[in-house]
């Protein structure tokens, strides 16, 4: 940042007419703007285009900027119609918000004036509105990949699961420690590792007549050096002094398998904990930390965890057809998310997806909707995963 920015930023919030609430305005996500429930509301947004729907009289287009799943619907008058709007293109509208007379969404935006950021030939767009575009087809359109609801809703989940991972171990007083990426140790063999020299040999120290009489090796860093297979050997340092610590950073692994279960890269989650009395302390954190991630990804990104399962989950782990059991044989059907059909008393309900069996939820209520006999009821149960 250029000194002149940062005196001119220094300015801003000195400044009494500054304010942080009219700067998020201006520049409000999709995501908030269809969180406002108030007619004649003047908005500004700006995404993509989704879907267009010319008609005589009006044009429909659904917009998005990634911030959600779902598309703010907006109303173009025939005065404000451009040539250059298509689907794929990049577009600024303002506008206010009205209640909407249709389906699949409470309010939309009718424009007072539209722009175009940036145009988008739909002959020449590899994706098509309103189509599923396999996967296999994607990777050939690698930059495009967040344009879809695939990848998009992939991401939000994996923001919202990161940002929970380290909310849960901030608020249990857990240290976040940025081990080292690059490392000359292998974590006991946790894995085969990826050493790392540079490209330019050029670079590699000269070695001292000593050095070249042993026979040492002519490396960049003196010694071996490695991308980290885990920084699980950095952290028990560290609980020498810091009695719970964690670690969340990229991990590489040289396998040979080029499959889709082995990955040449990911982040991991390692955490410590200094003075722990059993193994049933460390379950505790694990089991807890899992719950605790659920209900954050249920709470802030439900339409994309439905998406996911409507759509790419296996059908074995769609919603109908995971079966809670209870260990009298009693069942609880899980119609939908939250709807449940009931088998019996609902205590100790253990849970079956398919063949396997997972964490148990603890049923914490249960509303019936109707009985149709003295052995089965529909109801609504909340529940702790």
């Amino acid at each position: 940042m250029s000194t002149f920015a940062l005196r001119g930023l220094k300015r801003s919030f000195l400044s009494r007419s500054f304010s942080f609430t009219q700067y998020r305005l201006i520049r409000n996500t999709i995501k908030d703007i269809l969180k406002c429930k108030q007619s004649d509301a003047t908005v500004n947004a700006t995404g993509w285009v989704k879907t267009l729907q010319v008609h005589k009289n009006v044009t429909f287009i659904k917009v998005n900027d990634g911030s959600s799943l779902s598309s703010l619907q907006v109303i173009i008058p025939p005065e404000l119609n451009n040539n250059e709007i298509t689907f794929g293109s990049s577009v600024s509208v303002e506008g206010k918000m009205i209640e909407s007379p249709g389906q699949g969404q409470d309010y939309e935006l009718l424009a007072e004036k539209i722009s175009v950021c940036g145009t988008c030939n739909p002959e020449e767009f590899p994706f098509q509105s309103r189509s599923k575009i396999p996967v296999e087809y994607v990777r050939d359109y690698l930059h495009l990949r967040p344009r879809t609801n695939f990848f998009s809703s992939l991401l939000r989940l994996r923001n919202a699961t990161t940002n929970a991972i380290h909310k849960y171990f901030q608020e249990n007083d857990f240290l976040f420690i940025h081990t080292p990426i690059l490392t000359s140790n292998d974590c006991e063999g946790g894995g085969e590792v990826f050493s790392v020299e540079p490209h330019n040999k050029d670079l590699i120290p000269e070695l001292s007549d000593s050095e070249e009489e042993n026979k040492t090796p002519k490396l960049f860093f003196r010694n071996p050096a490695n991308l980290t297979v885990s920084g699980q050997l950095h952290l028990e340092i560290i609980t020498g002094a810091i009695s719970r610590c964690y670690n969340f950073g990229p991990t590489f692994r040289a396998d040979m398998s080029v499959d889709r279960t082995h990955l040449a890269e990911f982040y991991m989650v390692e955490a410590e904990m200094a003075f722990t009395k059993s193994l049933e302390d460390v379950l505790e954190v694990i089991e807890s930390l899992v719950k605790f991630t659920i209900r954050e990804l249920q709470n802030n990104c439900d339409d994309d965890l439905q998406f996911y399962y409507k759509y790419v989950a296996p059908k074995d782990q769609q919603p109908e057809n995971i079966m809670l059991l209870n260990k009298n044989s009693t069942s609880i059907k899980l119609i939908d998310f939250g709807l449940a059909q009931i088998i019996g008393p609902n205590s100790d309900v253990r849970a079956m997806m398919g063949t396997a069996e997972f964490v148990a939820p603890e049923i914490v209520s249960y509303e019936p909707l109707s009985s149709a006999t003295d052995m089965w009821s529909i109801g609504v149960i909340t529940y702790i995963l």
